[in-house]
């Protein structure tokens, strides 16, 4: 990898490098001795990350960072040019679905179409991101003679939040369009992964898909035994405790509560709409998930005048210990409550927004505390035996454990 120094400036230019999948990886490739370069759009994160400060939470990123810069084999831009400059162009971009839930393809290639001016037949492009079924196919199509790039796939797979320890410790799935494309692909990530997984287009497409849509179901299945349970006056937690317990078969029922994000649902309702809309599994876990915030708020108003009622939500991220806001259904359950007339306050212990207060705040105000997401500081919070508390996470301490049945 090193002769291509004399022909490109970087070895590795990451497309939406400042993103939460993007940066992780490129500071992981760059302290592997590679020269890479993250290209974005966003001056302010372009700002941050030049002065070596992560723009969100990634743990063990920042030392990282830090290390890449002032070695000079880091470096951020927001000119598209820049493209030409690399031989591997990594793709990590969002790729959003539209208001009826279905996947935004032809806005994805049409970015491709864009990008794909500034390259050429020497580079290898890797997607990255996660992309309806035949994606790549249609990125090849797009590409006009003299710009034939190989195309390889090779999902992220990680936790946010901890890109950085994960990116080193798991395998990678690798697919490409061409043989040489993928051996490229596998060269690369074979630098920071103990191991390559090597897979057709269309198994890898499907990896990332099943492997969201599955967490989604496994969290849909939680959060509808955890209404069942609460209208039978029974304590989710308890039985969930009783299951697992020296029973290996039951370990991977999760906890009760909300499955939000920005890949889960995306990602289920991208799977069902390649399945022409016939995902029955993945529609309903739709319906459980993003039914909490309403179930919640319907048994509460059974013993509640919910406008009589000063209501904290603790917890705005949508996952522990992160800061990211993103399809967090926090803000729904919110509006669900001011909707029926709550005096509504929200706390967080990561996310900065003026409109928030401390959680000392939030429990001296309000009569009943809903924990919204499970950060481990909740861990050391007691709230007084007078204020009634919904926490579905079992995480915070004291209240008045009302069983929602009503």
């Amino acid at each position: 990898m090193g002769d291509n120094k004399r022909d490109k400036p970087y070895d590795v230019l990451i497309v939406g490098g400042l993103g939460h999948v993007g940066l992780p990886l490129g500071i992981v490739l760059a302290d592997t001795g590679l020269n890479v370069c993250l290209l974005d759009i966003d001056e302010e994160k372009a700002r941050s990350v030049r002065e070596g400060k992560m723009p969100f939470i990634e743990y063990d990123a920042g030392p990282i960072l830090e290390k890449a810069l002032e070695g000079g084999n880091l470096h951020v831009s927001l000119d598209i040019k820049d493209a030409s400059k690399a031989r591997y162009v990594i793709i990590a971009i969002g790729t959003p679905v539209d208001e009826y839930l279905n996947p935004k393809t032809r806005q994805f290639i049409d970015f491709f179409k864009n990008l794909s001016e500034h390259l050429d037949k020497s580079q290898t492009v890797i997607v990255r991101s996660t992309v309806y079924p035949h994606t790549c196919r249609q990125m090849m199509k797009a590409l006009d003679k003299k710009r034939e790039c190989g195309i390889a796939y090779c999902p992220e797979r990680i936790v946010q939040g901890y890109a950085i320890r994960e990116l080193r410790t798991l395998p990678q799935i690798v697919a490409g369009m061409t043989k040489e494309a993928e051996d490229a692909a596998a060269e690369l990530f074979g630098r920071v992964s103990p191991k390559i997984i090597r897979t057709s287009m269309g198994e890898a497409e499907l990896v990332k898909l099943y492997s969201n849509a599955w967490r989604y179901i496994q969290f849909a299945v939680a959060n509808q035994f955890y209404m069942m349970a609460s209208n039978f006056g029974v304590d989710y937690d308890r039985v969930r405790k009783a299951m697992r317990e020296e029973y290996e078969r039951a370990l991977t029922l999760p906890g009760a509560g909300f499955a939000a994000g920005p890949c889960l649902l995306k990602d289920t309702m991208q799977l069902s709409a390649f399945n022409s809309n016939n995902f029955l599994l993945g529609h309903a876990a739709m319906m459980v998930n993003e039914g909490l915030p309403n179930y919640i708020v319907e048994t509460l108003r059974k013993r509640h005048r919910l406008s009589e009622n000063k209501v904290g939500i603790l917890g705005m991220a949508f996952k522990a210990d992160i800061d990211d806001i993103r399809d967090s259904l926090s803000y729904k359950l919110g509006k669900i409550l001011r909707f029926h007339g709550a005096d509504v306050y929200y706390s967080d212990e990561y996310v900065e927004d003026p409109t928030f207060v401390s959680k000392e705040e939030l429990i001296g105000k309000c009569d009943i505390i809903i924990v919204g997401v499970p950060h481990s500081a909740y861990k050391d919070v007691v709230i007084p035996e007078d204020v009634e508390v919904v926490d579905t996470w079992n995480v915070v301490s004291g209240g008045r454990r009302t069983s929602l049945e009503g």
